[in-house]
């Protein structure tokens, strides 16, 4: 994830300056445990102020309004009470060079500042600290005692003290080529590497950007470069520190991230807020997505093996009780014949009731036939009574898998992020394990809070994130990310002129094809449905996979049953074929 570098925060704190100052702070909001966001409201605009300390992604740039809900974090509650109805009067940087920022608020514009909140956006480091007008600190998001850095502790009462200063040279405008260029082969090494140790204030995606602007690689070793290369790169320098000293920026996304600078290649944007806004957002949600699928996953992995190993020994025990017939009949054989048993016999040899034919029955030499029949009909008994016990708890644990392994088909159909109904879709696979009890209740993650934390009933249909697709004819389609999906389009969306499809026995989607009053689907409509369902379904590999369709009112979902599971009856059996299902097509629609 690109780092918000010095350079991005300069060309914020311009746009905050020229548009927001002065502003009054209207609300305090903490979202999550690394994102504040201040509402802010000017003469003839409001907006929300992202400052965020994430440790991979500290930024500051207006943003989305936080999620609703209650805020229970006691920083924003301290400083709500410090700032909240104040004016933003002032935007500066601490120190040249430094990532940190000073948000002053006072009463009134004009008015001296009464609170600092400072905004360090230094990686792990990051930070967001409240001091007084005296720079008394009395809050910070992170306080650092004495023990974990004596030399910079954070802690309430404490003096504001700057960031150590950096070491290495800072870049400078007025610095000649030939200085320049004798401090940067000082030790030589890759191109990348000896800017990066020669001046401060540079960022890995900084200094790639200015290398790929003079046309260089930054892994090209010092001894390759001839004296045109230098002079192109210092060009790229200088047009770099001149847009940094006359506060001229140009946002554009960029190869592998963004820029604020106006480089060949960049795709320019209006706004520097909404290109960053838009790139953490999707990066964070990114982050959000691979944690959260890869626990769902090894849960999932975890209690479908101890299932699968559950069934495959009630299967063993009832293999076992099968025998319990033969046990009787072998007793039945040698109550009947029992007068032709001798002392010492091992085996005795009869004639089967039913086919006549000779049958050998093992009899221990210690025991009469007699004897031995009551030990087969007491095997017999056991056996039956094993059979009636374990033919329920077999019937449970099927059900149990079929259930879970519909989560699992669910959770394979997203497997990469593209849209925020990517993440959703997890989210509610995640909550419906919580309350199946597969899954214990995280840690409080504000920041995974969002719609689909929502009762299904605060929500409407057209916001459930179902994937949407469009027959040959036009018709509208739609899949089911999940079980939670998977009911609403029976229980809520369907109506009785729409027909229901599904794979044959086989865990997947549930896909609705949409029809007015009157409207009849066309084979190759009711094709390319099949196709679908037998894509979002365990069966994708397969050249062709039994797809049932029926209408909504001739599905039913049985008392009790769990999320995603249901019985139908009238369906038709048609074949699908995942394979002509094109998954850049499918990867296009679902953006």
């Amino acid at each position: 994830m690109q780092p918000v570098d010095f350079t991005t925060l300069m060309a914020l704190c311009q746009s905050l300056e020229a548009d927001w100052v002065p502003a009054r702070c209207e609300t305090v909001v903490q979202s999550d445990t690394t994102t504040l966001a201040l509402g802010l409201r000017t003469l003839d605009r409001r907006g929300w102020l992202t400052i965020s300390w994430h440790p991979q992604a500290a930024r500051l740039h207006l943003g989305d309004a936080p999620p609703k809900g209650q805020d229970t974090f006691t920083f924003s509650q301290q400083i709500k009470h410090q700032i909240n109805q104040l004016a933003l009067v002032a935007i500066a940087p601490v120190a040249p060079w430094e990532r940190a920022i000073d948000l002053q608020f006072g009463p009134r514009p004009g008015d001296p500042p009464q609170w600092h909140l400072y905004v360090e956006v230094m990686g792990k480091y990051s930070n967001v600290i409240l001091a007084n007008a005296q720079n008394q600190i009395v809050t910070a998001a992170h306080q650092v005692s004495d023990q974990q850095s004596r030399v910079r502790p954070i802690q309430t009462g404490d003096p504001y003290v700057l960031p150590p200063a950096m070491l290495n040279t800072l870049p400078s405008l007025t610095e000649s080529q030939a200085s320049w260029q004798e401090r940067v082969t000082l030790v030589p090494t890759t191109l990348k590497k000896m800017l990066m140790q020669s001046y401060g204030g540079l960022s890995s995606s900084l200094v790639r950007s200015l290398l790929s602007s003079a046309h260089l690689a930054p892994d090209q070793p010092a001894d390759t470069i001839t004296q045109a290369d230098w002079d192109r790169l210092f060009g790229v320098w200088q047009r770099w520190l001149t847009c940094l000293e006359k506060r001229d920026f140009y946002p554009g996304w960029a190869e592998g991230g963004y820029t604020v600078l106006d480089w060949e290649g960049a795709a320019p944007v209006a706004d520097v807020h909404g290109l960053l806004n838009q790139y953490y957002g999707r990066e964070i949600a990114l982050q959000q997505f691979e944690r959260l699928k890869n626990q769902i996953q090894q849960r999932l992995k975890g209690v479908l093996d101890k299932l699968r190993l559950k069934a495959s020994t009630f299967e063993q025990r009832l293999d076992q009780s099968a025998q319990a017939d033969q046990h009787r009949q072998r007793a039945d054989l040698l109550m009947a014949y029992s007068h032709q048993w001798q002392p010492g016999m091992t085996q005795m040899t009869v004639d089967d009731f039913e086919t006549g034919a000779p049958m050998a029955i093992a009899i221990d030499p210690d025991k009469t036939a007699i004897q031995q029949a009551q030990r087969l009909y007491k095997q017999h008994q056991k056996l039956k009574r094993a059979k009636a016990a374990v033919s329920p708890l077999l019937a449970a644990v099927q059900a149990e898998l079929a259930y879970l392994e519909q989560v699992e088909a669910a959770l394979t159909q997203t497997q990469t992020y593209e849209e925020p109904a990517d993440l959703e879709a997890l989210i509610d696979i995640r909550h419906e394990l919580i309350q199946q009890g597969y899954m214990a209740t995280p840690d409080h993650r504000p920041s995974d809070r969002k719609a689909s934390d929502r009762k299904a009933s605060d929500r409407h249909p057209s916001d459930e994130g179902f994937r949407q697709r469009r027959t040959p004819d036009g018709l509208p389609v739609l899949v089911g990310r999940n079980n939670r999906q998977n009911d609403l389009l029976i229980s809520t969306v369907a109506t009785d002129y729409d027909l229901w499809f599904h794979t044959q026995e086989i865990p997947g989607s549930h896909v609705l094809l949409r029809l007015g009053a009157g409207d009849v689907a066309s084979d190759r409509d009711l094709a390319y449905v099949a196709d679908l369902a037998a894509y979002y379904s365990r069966a994708r590999q397969s050249d062709q996979v039994p797809v049932i369709y029926t209408q909504p009112r001739h599905v039913y979902k049985p008392k009790g049953a769990r999320p995603g599971m249901v019985i139908y009856k009238q369906e038709t059996v048609i074949w699908g074929q995942p394979r002509r299902v094109e998954p850049q097509q499918v990867a296009r629609a679902d953006r």
